[in-house]
C-alpha cells in the first residue's frame, strides 16, 4: 500500500481585536485555496482550523514529508489570507510570513510544521494538536507521559505490543543538534533534557524495532520553529502543533488525551513573556482573552481512509475535561497576581527576545560600579 503524508502548516497571518482569533474571511480564503488543490489531484483532503490568533492548515497526501509542492501551497495560501489580513488592517497582518519570497520549503521562513509518512494500517486513529500563546517546549511533557509514563498510558503495563517502549528524537534547538534515546531504558536521561523546554524539544518518536509498526515510521512529530530563531527578536509566539497515532501497538485515544487532563506551566502567554498553565479547550473556546490567553490547545480527532480525512472529532469538546480547565484558571488567577515578578513573567535569560532589552538599555548609562 502507497505510504500516506498528513502535513499540519499554521502561521499568524492576522487575528481580529490584537491576537484573540482568526477572521472567517481568512479562513475561507484558505479553505478555497485547498480546494482547488484537492480537485487538482495536488492533495487528497484537507480541513482549515484557527487555533486563536492561528491559520492552521491540515492536508493530507501522498507526495511525503517537506515536499516543495505541498509547502508552496501552504506558503500561497498564508500569503492570500495576509493580503485579505492587511486590506482589513487586522493586527499582526502577515507577521509569521518572515521572508518575501517562498525558497522550496517554509521552514525557516515563518509558519510551524509538523508532518508525518505512512503506511495506513487497517484503523488509523489520528490526533492533530493546536495550541496557541505558547512554545515548542509545551508538548514536552504530554508527549513524554503519553508514549513513556506508565501512570498515564496503562498500555505501557498491560499491552505486551507496547513493552519495548519508544525511541525518542529530541532537538537542542539553541545549538541545532538531536539525539536519538530509547525508553523505558533511558527515561531519566530523557528527562534530564526535557525538562528545560525552552532549549530541548520532542521533535518525533518512533517504535522500536519488534513493534507492531515499521520503526523507521513516527508515530508522533511536533513543529519546533521558533520564531526569534529567525527573526532575531521577538514577533510573535511560536504557538507549535503535533500529530500523533493511535491504538493498535500504540498509545489509546483516550490515554493520549489524559495527558492534558493536568494543565501543565508553559512559557508564551501575554507578549510571550510569561509562564501559564495551558488549558485544553473545544474549538470553539479557541480565542485568547485573558492576559491575551491563557495558553490553550485543541485536539481534531480523525480516522485515515485511504488518504483521507474521516472526521474531525472535538475531542477536548467533553465535560471531563472541565476540571481541567477550571484548575487552569484558578493557576492562571494565582500566578497573574505576580504581575511582573518572576516565576510569573520569564527569567531573565529568557528575555533576550523579547522588547525587554530595549527597555534595559535605556538604563544602561546610569549604572554605578558598586
Amino acid at each position: 500500500m502507497a505510504k500516506v503524508t498528513v502535513s499540519l502548516i499554521k502561521a499568524d497571518v492576522g487575528s481580529v481585536a490584537g491576537h484573540s482569533i482568526v477572521h472567517p474571511d481568512l479562513i475561507s480564503i484558505a479553505e478555497k485555496c485547498l480546494q482547488d488543490a484537492k480537485e487538482s489531484g495536488l492533495i487528497e483532503d484537507f480541513r482549515v482550523f484557527n487555533a486563536g490568533d492561528d491559520l492552521e492548515l491540515l492536508m493530507s497526501h501522498k507526495k511525503g514529508v517537506d515536499n516543495e509542492e505541498i509547502h508552496k501551497l501552504a506558503w500561497d495560501t498564508f500569503y492570500k489570507a495576509a493580503g485579505r489580513a492587511k486590506e482589513l488592517k487586522l493586527y499582526g497582518a502577515g507577521q509569521d510570513l518572515l521572508k518575501d519570497a517562498f525558497s522550496g520549503n517554509v521552514r525557516g521562513l515563518g509558519p510551524g510544521v509538523a508532518e508525518m509518512e505512512f503506511t495506513e494500517r487497517g484503523a488509523e486513529p489520528l490526533i492533530a494538536f493546536m495550541m496557541d500563546k505558547t512554545e515548542p517546549g509545551a508538548f514536552n511533557l504530554p508527549i513524554f507521559r503519553i508514549f513513556a509514563d506508565p501512570f498515564n498510558t496503562a498500555g505501557l503495563v498491560i499491552d505486551p505490543s507496547m513493552h519495548n517502549g519508544f525511541v525518542f528524537e529530541i532537538w537542542d534547538i539553541k545549538r541545532h543538534k538531536k539525539v536519538m534515546m530509547r525508553t523505558p531504558e533511558e527515561i531519566y536521561d530523557i528527562l534530564a533534557l526535557i525538562g528545560s523546554k525552552s532549549r530541548f524539544v520532542i521533535k518525533r518518536v518512533y517504535p522500536k524495532e519488534g513493534g507492531k509498526l515499521p520503526p523507521s515510521e513516527p508515530v508522533a512529530v511536533v513543529s519546533t520553529e521558533k520564531l526569534f530563531e529567525v527573526a532575531g527578536e521577538y514577533i510573535g509566539k511560536d504557538d507549535p502543533v503535533a500529530l500523533v497515532r493511535a491504538q493498535s501497538g500504540l498509545p489509546a485515544v483516550g490515554e493520549i488525551l489524559e495527558a492534558f487532563a493536568f494543565p501543565h506551566l508553559v512559557s508564551g502567554w501575554m507578549r510571550g513573556s510569561h509562564i501559564g498553565p495551558i488549558m485544553p479547550v473545544p474549538f470553539r473556546y479557541s480565542k485568547c482573552t485573558r492576559f491575551d490567553g491563557p495558553p490553550r490547545c485543541i485536539a481534531a480527532g480523525f480516522q485515515i481512509c485511504n488518504a483521507k480525512l474521516v472526521g474531525p472529532i472535538d475531542l477536548f469538546d467533553d465535560p471531563a475535561f472541565d476540571y481541567t480547565r477550571m484548575r487552569a484558571m484558578e493557576v492562571a488567577d494565582y500566578i497573574r497576581r505576580h504581575g511582573p515578578f518572576e516565576p510569573h513573567r520569564l527569567p531573565e535569560e529568557e528575555m533576550e527576545y523579547t522588547t525587554l532589552p530595549k527597555v534595559l538599555n535605556k538604563l544602561k548609562s546610569r549604572f554605578e560600579d558598586v
